[in-house]
């Protein structure tokens, strides 16, 4: 689960204004997929050359520098894995828009390789997973170059009540690029944090509620969560099979539309991918329709829970709205919504102890953790390390459910599914014939296992905000275009100047 960003007791930063001001300028700061492709294709740049640069980069501003502490472990592979996709780019191979561009992934992402997966917990370290992540096989397929794994909310901020988010046990804790003093915001904090600071072209995040969206918005990226079964689960540390996917977390509308064109697709390994629309994954890689906005109906929600940034931000994104031609629609809250949340939390905790359970059946019967319940005691047992700022309280809680059978889970899922989608957004969209929401927070959609993204907006003071678009299952390639048109119109995204906190200059 995420947590807004908030001023958090951190390690002193050693890192200077004026060392920041001595960085040599990064060659490759804000580039794109297209770009890249582009000068690969005209043979003035290779995956090696690009790959080494982003490692050189994450030595000197994650490791050191400001050290924003994003990226929990480097591919030892990375190099080799670059060197062989420009040897078949030279044969005259190009597998697609990834080919050769630098990945990172999230530490809650399986890869059977030289690296660990670890959902950022000490009791997970050297526990092998039998095989890539699905996810991962479809961008190893596409030619990405995994980079290395990014630092997270431990156990994706579901383990105990007040936890931290960008910290875990194994990773530490990640900084906000902006403003290092602030949190990053979670579960995939780290995901965020280096997209933001071009640590990479794009990372790879998961959400169960909101933990893509609130992290990419508060470091100044774009978050995409797509609808629940566009891409799989299987290979990902869970918390809840009706709530969680992975999605792209990138500085562009086009880049997150090429990155989840490559994750999408059916998997035999998670059946709900079985309910994607046949074409919608060769859809989500075509450009995006310019002027999207242009005569789109846009529906504002108006929950106060999900408000954020300066009073003054959502009005002057929807004014950035109607002068791209959108109708704007004031639509209220969306009835029931905060009233669910319980519901949603009894979900959660019984889906968690279902998936953990089976995550680590799947690891083979030597592993040392067989179920949830040897990892708390593991976390008892490590206390000093593992639970030194909180504790486990949904772990245990977890723990006490029983079976998915269960009427309480059974009417739970059923009370988050009507009140978010019935009674939510099918029914809001349906009444005033939209094309998109905005506002509100990403807990409905989330809630609803619908898709939305966040795109930056300012103003940033300190910290960078961003419009939230969602809609109805199965709506990514409308609320891309919609989202790629008011990137355009606002060109909002800045790069982070990693202040030591928000009073510097």
């Amino acid at each position: 689960m995420p947590r807004i960003a908030r001023p958090i007791a951190l390690l002193a930063c050693a890192f200077a204004l004026a060392g920041h001001a001595a960085e040599p300028a990064f060659p490759f700061a804000e580039a794109t997929i297209d770009d890249l492709q582009s000068r690969m294709a005209a043979g003035t740049l290779t995956s090696r050359e690009l790959t080494a640069a982003y490692l050189n980069r994450i030595a000197h501003i994650d490791r050191a520098g400001p050290k924003l502490n994003s990226v929990i472990e480097l591919n030892p592979d990375a190099l080799a894995v670059a060197e062989t996709l420009d040897a078949e780019r030279k044969a005259g191979r190009v597998r697609g828009p990834l080919h050769g561009i630098p990945v990172l992934i999230k530490d809650n992402i399986a890869t059977a390789d030289k690296m660990e997966t670890t959902a950022g917990s000490l009791a997970l370290v050297g526990l092998k997973p039998p095989r890539d992540a699905h996810l991962v096989t479809r961008l190893r397929e596409a030619g990405a170059v995994l980079l290395g794994k990014t630092n997270l909310s431990e156990w994706a901020n579901f383990r105990g009540e007040r936890s931290v988010s960008g910290w875990s046990s194994r990773g530490g804790q990640t900084h906000n690029p902006y403003v290092l003093d602030r949190n990053p915001s979670g579960s995939s904090s780290g995901s965020a944090a280096a997209v933001s600071a071009n640590l990479c072209v794009a990372a790879i995040g998961t959400e169960t509620n909101g933990s893509i969206i609130s992290p990419a918005t508060v470091c100044g990226v774009v978050g995409f969560k797509p609808t629940v079964g566009l891409v799989s689960r299987s290979g990902v540390i869970p918390i809840a099979a009706t709530f969680d996917t992975a999605g792209p977390i990138t500085r562009t509308v086009r880049d997150a539309a090429l990155v989840l064109a490559a994750l999408a697709g059916p998997d035999a390994r998670d059946p709900v991918t079985q309910n994607q629309p046949h074409r919608l994954a060769s859809q989500l890689g075509a450009p995006l329709r310019p002027g999207a906005l242009a005569g789109a109906r846009i529906g504002v929600v108006s929950n106060s829970a999900g408000k954020r940034g300066p009073e003054n931000s959502m009005t002057t994104a929807l004014a950035a709205l109607r002068a791209a031609g959108a109708e704007v629609v004031e639509v209220g809250d969306l009835p029931g919504v905060s009233a669910a949340g319980s519901a949603r939390i009894e979900v959660m905790l019984y889906e968690m102890k279902a998936g953990i359970n089976a995550y680590l059946a799947d690891l083979g019967p030597s592993a040392p953790m067989k179920t949830l319940a040897d990892v708390i005691t593991f976390n008892d047992e490590h206390r000093a390390k593992v639970q030194p700022l909180f504790g486990q309280h949904y772990f245990i809680r977890a723990q006490a459910k029983g079976p998915l059978t269960e009427p309480a889970y059974l009417a739970a899922r059923e009370t988050c599914w009507r009140v978010a989608r019935t009674e939510g957004i099918d029914a809001v969209m349906e009444k005033y014939r939209l094309d998109a929401l905005v506002g509100g927070g990403a807990g409905v959609a989330a809630m609803a296992g619908y898709p939305s993204v966040t795109v930056p907006f300012g103003p940033m003071a300190p910290l960078p905000t961003g419009l939230l678009f969602y809609g109805r299952a199965w709506s990514e390639a409308k609320l891309l275009a919609l989202a790629a048109d008011f990137e355009a119109h606002t060109r909002a995204r800045r790069d982070p100047r990693f202040l030591p906190t928000a009073s510097a200059p």
